[in-house]
């Protein structure tokens, strides 16, 4: 007859405590190495964000109360300035700024999408001077926003401007109209074209070459290469890159500012906007156009992540890593069933 014996349950241990235990031990340890990060991130992010919400429910209350005495400080508005600014008076002010924002932002990203790419497979290839075609290629990466606007307003001047004098036209590029547009536009892909083209170089340098030799013995030409095996494969790297401009383009301010000038409707962009009602000490709708704005900038992150499935933080990849398989019970861990 079959006798079961069971072993003490204090000298058996499941297979899930230890890997709880060690979980619960990496998962303190790793909050405890990321909280100066967290408490850093809260104080130069989530505090402004909370304290622009706030400042933007509340209005400059400076004037005479009913009986004629003056009367400083802010008063509760709740969202007020948020109706104003989509319905009040300055409405169009607004709806141009966000027309103009996001005009920049898809002709000017497209452009430098492009050429980017372009650039980095010219500066993939193998030739003579490479290196020093990557090094003049951060040239105008590495000068400031500012300097490069001054730089382009000298360009696009009207009486003797280089611009004007290839074209042989007397074009007012800093006045109001779309050629405003164009030479915004024309300065900002001169600036961050080659920014794309060398994340994209980077993600070209690490395909590799037997993947194209292959191709070539099966008969592809440079055509479908470049389509079925360079795209897929620089695509995570793209997009990131394109997201990168996306955000930084749709809080563009200091080109358009030094370049155009404030107060141009043909330029005039969301944090221009922002910027001078601030100025005006308006700081409870400056404060709603910036919270405007984080909102906009957030839902296009979001959506171009959904979409395009870029994977900005490497999830995707963490994703396909194998798994590490199980490790067999022992046999302590087991009823022992002796015949």
């Amino acid at each position: 007859m079959a006798t079961t014996t069971n072993v003490p349950s204090s000298t058996v241990q499941t297979p899930g405590r230890p890997k709880s235990r060690r979980n619960e031990g990496t998962g303190r340890l790793a909050a405890s190495l990321l909280s100066p990060t967290f408490i850093v991130l809260g104080l130069v992010v989530l505090y402004p964000i909370i304290s622009a919400i706030r400042q933007s429910m509340f209005n400059s209350n400076n004037g005479l109360d009913e009986n004629g005495f003056v009367v400083e400080g802010e008063k509760f508005v709740g969202l007020k300035n948020y109706t104003d600014i989509f319905t009040g008076d300055t409405a169009h002010r607004f709806w141009n700024a966000f027309y103009n924002t996001t005009f920049f932002t898809v002709v000017a990203v497209s452009i430098e999408t492009l050429l980017g790419l372009a650039m980095a497979l010219v500066m993939h290839r193998a030739f003579r001077g490479r290196g020093l075609v990557r090094a003049s290629v951060l040239v105008p990466w590495a000068i400031p926003t500012a300097i490069s606007g001054l730089l382009w307003a000298w360009i696009f001047n009207s009486d003797n401007g280089i611009a004007n004098v290839i074209l042989h036209k007397q074009v007012l590029w800093t006045t109001e109209g779309f050629h405003a547009k164009v030479a915004v536009i024309i300065a900002d892909t001169w600036k961050t074209a080659p920014f794309i083209g060398l994340l994209v170089l980077a993600g070209l340098q690490i395909i590799p070459q037997e993947i194209y030799e292959a191709a070539k013995v099966d008969g592809a030409r440079a055509w479908r290469q470049f389509r079925l095996i360079t795209l897929p494969l620089v695509k995570p790297a793209l997009l990131v890159a394109v997201l990168f401009r996306l955000l930084d383009t749709l809080r563009m301010f200091d080109l358009p500012y030094v370049l155009i000038g404030a107060n141009k409707q043909s330029a005039e962009t969301l944090t221009m906007l922002g910027y001078d009602q601030a100025q005006r000490l308006n700081y409870g709708p400056a404060s709603a156009y910036a919270f405007i704005l984080f909102l906009y900038v957030v839902v296009v992150a979001f959506m171009f992540v959904r979409i395009l499935g870029a994977d900005v933080i490497g999830t995707a990849r963490a994703q396909r890593q194998p798994r590490a398989p199980r490790r067999p019970r022992t046999p302590a861990q087991k009823e022992v069933q002796p015949a």
